[in-house]
């Protein structure tokens, strides 16, 4: 069994923004086959596995927005005003461990990974991606 690790850095352009980092993922794998982590080191983003469909896509952020409304007041906000977007990540999650075959992530016929932004724009996000396997 070995043990491998890389790391993804993302730029991101906005405040809220869903980038699907799958093929990034697949170019970095080091294993044939096995178990990958993959892991934001930020605590207002977020990783998750679903659908590349952009309909879909635009309801995650609707849905979240409509949860999480401008129309409260957080306490959070009087340290750095970004109390939604830290609110929001704990809804989704900081991490996903994927199966890997032949090399590649062995997701279902819909399956992406997405690295999704919550307090953007941002530079150097970084993910990081840790492989068990053979």
């Amino acid at each position: 069994m070995t043990v491998k690790s890389n790391s993804l850095k993302i730029n991101t352009n906005k405040n809220f923004e869903i980038i699907d980092i799958t093929s990034q993922i697949n170019d970095l794998i080091d294993i044939d086959e096995g178990i990958i982590s993959i892991f934001s080191k930020h605590s207002t983003s977020a990783i998750v596995v679903n659908e590349n469909e952009s309909g879909l896509l635009n309801d995650l952020e609707f849905m979240l927005n409509n949860l999480i409304s401008d129309k409260f007041s957080y306490q959070h906000d009087r340290i750095d005003n970004n109390a939604k977007s830290h609110l929001k990540s704990f809804l989704l999650s900081s991490s996903e461990s994927l199966p890997v075959k032949n090399r590649k992530l062995d997701l279902g016929t819909w399956q992406s990974v997405f690295f999704v932004e919550l307090d953007g724009p941002r530079a150097k996000r970084t993910v990081t991606l840790t492989m068990v396997g053979e």
